[in-house]
């Protein structure tokens, strides 16, 4: 039997593929024994045993940026920690390491090279992590998102997704989504969403333009998160929920969608093949720019600037897009020419090869 660990954490960003991956393995093979190495203070620590895997433990180790008290003790805590990463490896026979970014990672990079196990990297965003792009120098397989990901020996393989997003049926579940929303499943949706917490510059964009939406014979789906403030919902056509954990069900109303770039979000759009404008989040290394790159240059996606999107914009920009259906025809043919639903299974046949090498 193939011990399989997957290496990751921290975020939802690199904690939701792994978990997509672990369930893909378990699906084709309920016998594998599926081991999950992250942190006790990220998002793993509640996730993965939820969904019913084995979580073992690594120190969690910011990679320090600058010279300082945490710089020096760095080496050391780091050699800890891939003490503990290789213990586990040998401890639980594990055949294969496959890793997803994050604290986790990088300690079980350099602890399975050392016990001479084989490692397959998943690198989410366009613009890789630190962990990745040491590990990828070693690793016998590299799988990215986003074509373009400068990875040594990248390969394209998608997004790992959750089953409910790689077989939904968008007309077969709209009934029971539009009963969910209190909307109409024969009117087309918009779909509007930022994030658990909400992006207060979408919600201000369309609390002051929601009206121009239903106007131009559009519903509206507004996942607002949980800071809404200026979010006055309860119009016939406009629907604003804090968050939904079942994103299959949102996706089954959205005729096209507004949302910030984050690679999950980018990935799935493409892979049910939405249309779609993206507001990147400012904040960062301009990754969330990059994540839409593909789609907005195979016409799939426009992209508006965070700074730029305001209720006058989205009565300029997007309420004629809702009103072209021929544009929104051809952005959805686009969109499925970019995306797959296939991510999980592509980076599986990786970890095959390595194994079988």
């Amino acid at each position: 039997m193939t011990t399989y660990l997957l290496a990751g954490g921290g975020t939802a960003g690199h904690v939701n593929p792994l978990l997509a991956v672990a369930d893909a393995l378990r699906a084709r093979k309920p016998g594998a024994d599926v081991l999950v190495l992250g942190t006790r203070e990220g998002l793993e620590a509640r996730l993965v045993p939820e969904r019913g895997y084995e979580l073992l433990f690594v120190d969690r180790l910011p990679f320090p940026r600058r010279p300082n008290r945490d710089a020096v003790a760095f080496p050391a805590r780091f050699r800890r920690a891939v003490g503990q990463a290789r213990d586990h490896i040998a401890a639980r026979g594990v055949d294969v390491v496959v890793g997803f970014g994050g604290y986790a990672s990088a300690p079980a990079y350099v602890a399975a090279r050392r016990e001479h196990v084989p490692v397959v990297i998943h690198e989410a965003n366009a613009l890789p992590g630190l962990a990745n792009r040491l590990g990828a120098r070693a690793a016998a397989a590299v799988g990215v998102a986003f074509a373009g990901t400068p990875l040594r020996g990248a390969r394209t393989v998608g997004m790992p997704m959750r089953r409910e997003l790689v077989e939904l049926d968008r007309d077969s579940l709209r009934v029971e989504a539009a009963a969910r929303y209190g909307l109409d499943p024969s009117t087309p949706t918009l779909l509007v969403f930022g994030g658990s917490l909400g992006a207060q510059r979408l919600n201000d964009a369309f609390a002051g333009s929601h009206r121009d939406i239903l106007a131009a014979g559009w519903q509206l789906l507004h996942l607002t998160g949980e800071r809404r403030d200026g979010v006055e919902a309860g119009e016939p056509g406009y629907a604003a929920p804090r968050y939904e954990e079942r994103m299959e069900f949102a996706y089954a109303m959205a005729d096209a969608v507004v949302s910030r770039a984050g690679a999950a979000t980018v990935s799935e759009i493409e892979a049910l093949g939405i249309p779609a404008v993206f507001v990147p989040y400012a904040v960062g290394n301009g990754e969330q720019a990059l994540n839409a790159r593909a789609a907005v240059d195979a016409g799939a996606a426009v992209l508006i600037a965070d700074a730029e999107l305001t209720p006058d914009r989205v009565r300029a920009e997007v309420v004629p897009l809702l009103q072209d259906a021929q544009r929104l025809e051809g952005m959805r043919r686009a969109a499925a020419g970019v995306g797959t639903r296939d991510g999980a299974a592509n980076l599986i046949a990786l970890v095959d090869r390595a194994l079988a090498r």
